[in-house]
């Protein structure tokens, strides 16, 4: 295969793919910057886009930032680039998360890689009740083997295991309604008409659980004028747990790794997910969250897993906001 160009428009692509990574209440907490001289693609945390509340230990910003480099690896596969990531490279750049080099053509290419990319622009999270048939266990397996991958573990617990989880996420739930910063916080990342293109915009806040079941995060902040009119969502729903041996900002990232390509191959099969992260931004709670029977590990992502519609993407900063170039290479050309 004859070497790929690291041009303006290949620029874009890598890291139009890269933002449209989840991230926590929509923060994007990403920036990146290229290095052509060593056709390095960096990955930096935006410390102001932290959440100090909801994330004082920056575990959300990491998974956010690593979904990204995810899609970033995508992309360059996509592109014809065999890339290598390097997490936290350099210890003297704390805010320096990832590397992605790209001096490499592929080789081959994967079969999964066009189908990845594409689901790259499909994958939105939905906060709306889930319909349709359960999800295959075959789907599932698959799910549990790219976790794998991705140096993590992805499990599927049993209806016991569910209840007790979906518990801890409504307790998480109710400790954050009646936290005034958490509720200050939360309400200053929905989007308001006219604003910058972060947080959750009013259209696409979920309603909450008719029968209380499934804890549904409510970013309206208890807000009667905010609330959207309660739905009756799946009885039995499909939970799965992501979690990591060790749990260091190394680890964080290898989750959100392993989140993105879950929530691609899920959206290749149609399979649409929504994200419980209350129960994992409370340490004691999080500590809970493990299942004591799998042995050791430490839970980084709580997933909801069904069928439903599409759903809308979420607003994106432009790409030529997100990016420096040291030289070479003018990312508006």
């Amino acid at each position: 295969m004859s070497a790929v160009t690291l041009d303006a428009a290949a620029l874009e692509t890598l890291v139009g793919a890269a933002v449209a990574a989840p991230s926590i209440h929509n923060s994007q907490p990403w920036h990146f910057r290229l290095r052509p001289e060593t056709s390095t693609l960096e990955v930096l945390a935006v410390g102001e886009r932290k959440l100090p509340r909801t994330d004082p230990q920056g575990q959300a910003m990491h998974v956010s930032v690593g979904a990204a480099v995810l899609n970033l690896r995508v992309a360059a596969r996509h592109l014809g680039w065999s890339p290598e990531i390097r997490l936290l490279p350099d210890p003297a750049e704390p805010d320096l998360l990832a590397a992605v080099e790209l001096d490499r053509p592929a080789l081959v290419t994967l079969l999964s890689t066009a189908e990845l990319y594409g689901a790259i622009w499909h994958r939105h999270t939905i906060r709306t009740p889930f319909t349709g048939p359960p999800v295959p266990a075959a789907v599932l397996a698959e799910l549990v083997a790219v976790a794998r991958a991705e140096e993590t573990v992805l499990e599927i617990p049993g209806p016991q295991e569910v209840r007790r989880l979906l518990q801890l996420t409504a307790e998480a739930e109710r400790a954050d309604t009646a936290d005034a910063g958490r509720r200050s916080e939360s309400r200053a990342w929905i989007q308001e008409p006219g604003g910058p293109p972060l947080g959750i915009p009013r259209s696409a806040l979920g309603p909450q659980d008719a029968a209380g079941r499934l804890p549904v995060r409510d970013f309206s902040a208890v807000d009667p004028a905010d609330r959207l009119p309660s739905a009756v969502f799946e009885a039995h729903p499909c939970i799965a747990v992501l979690s990591t041996r060790q749990d260091r900002p190394v680890d964080w990232l290898r989750a959100g790794l392993a989140l993105q390509h879950v929530l691609l191959v899920a959206t290749v099969h149609q399979v649409r997910a929504s994200m419980l992260h209350q129960a994992v931004e409370r340490p004691h709670v999080r500590r809970e969250a493990r299942d004591p029977s799998h042995g050791p590990g430490c839970v980084q992502m709580i997933l909801r897993l069904g069928y439903g519609p599409e759903g809308a993407p979420t607003p994106r900063l432009p790409v030529t906001g997100s990016i420096d170039v040291t030289e070479g290479i003018d990312p508006d050309e």
